[in-house]
Order: C-alpha cells, then structure tokens, then sequence
C-alpha cells in the first residue's frame, strides 16, 4: 500500500475492523517513511456486473452513476452524503444478492426510487421525473398524487 502523501511503499496497519456496514474491512494505516496516517477501506470483489441499457447496450455497473442522479434528486434536501452512501450501499447489496451477471437499468432505476422513497420525498419525486422521463405537468402530478396516496395508506 503506497502512503497517499509521500507516496512511499512501506506502511503498517494500526487498527483494522469491519466498516459499519459489515461490507468492507476499514483499516488504518500509518506510513513508515513520513509518520502520516490515513484510512483504507477492502472490500470484497465481487463478479464484473454488466448493466443493460433501454437501447439494449450493455456497459459495465459503475456505482457513481447512481451516485450522481441520487445527489442531484437531493440537491438542496435535508439528505446527508452518508445517507446517500447507506441508500446506494442498500441497493448494491440487492443487486449483488440477486446472484445475476446481468441487470436491466430499469431494475436498479426503480430499486433507486424505491429506496428514495422512504428517505426523502421531494428527491423521490425529481428522481422520477427523470428516470421516468416525465414529459408534462399531468404525469408529474400523477406521481405525487401516488405518493400521497400510498403515505395515506401508511399512516391508516
């Protein structure tokens, strides 16, 4: 492991345990040459995921592509990026659960939404206009009115 600040070779580990969410191992490391720690986080590799596209284009799972459209449904939101983290950590256990090499983009799409749901409503609704691809104000109002619908039966 190369010391991120000086970039030399050598370091040890000084404290090591499984990461909150019991999916990686976090380990702290301190470097021998300059004395620097910083945090290191192992996590199991897992068999390449290939994401399967509306046009039927098939392209490898990238993480930060669910991360982009989530952060920006919750720009200006009361979502903190841990919680995003934990949303995004939840999905991925699914998928990787699901024992498939293969996913639609609409699984992962509607599993997104799914879990955006119960963390923030509004981010809910902006992640849906564009995954669904919205085109009017009345399907937009359909979702909400959805949604209201479903919260009202919740607290029934």
């Amino acid at each position: 492991m190369k010391c991120p600040y000086c970039s030399a070779e050598l370091t040890k580990v000084i404290d090591s345990r499984p990461s909150d969410d019991n999916n990686a191992i976090r380990r702290r490391r301190q470097c021998e040459s300059c004395g620097r720690r910083f945090t290191t986080y192992e996590k199991l590799e897992t068999f390449p995921l290939m994401v399967i596209k509306k046009d039927n284009n098939r392209e490898p799972y990238d993480r930060s592509k669910i991360e982009a459209g989530i952060v920006r449904a919750c720009h200006k939101r009361p979502v903190s990026m841990e919680e995003i983290h934990r949303l995004i950590d939840s999905v991925e256990n699914t998928i990787f659960n699901m024992d498939t090499k293969e996913i639609p983009s609409s699984v992962i799409g509607e599993l997104v939404m799914d879990k955006l749901k119960d963390l923030e409503e509004v981010a809910y609704v902006r992640f849906a206009s564009v995954y669904r691809e919205f085109t009017d104000a009345n399907t937009f109002a359909d979702e909400v009115m959805k949604l209201l619908k479903n919260k009202k039966e919740k607290t029934e």
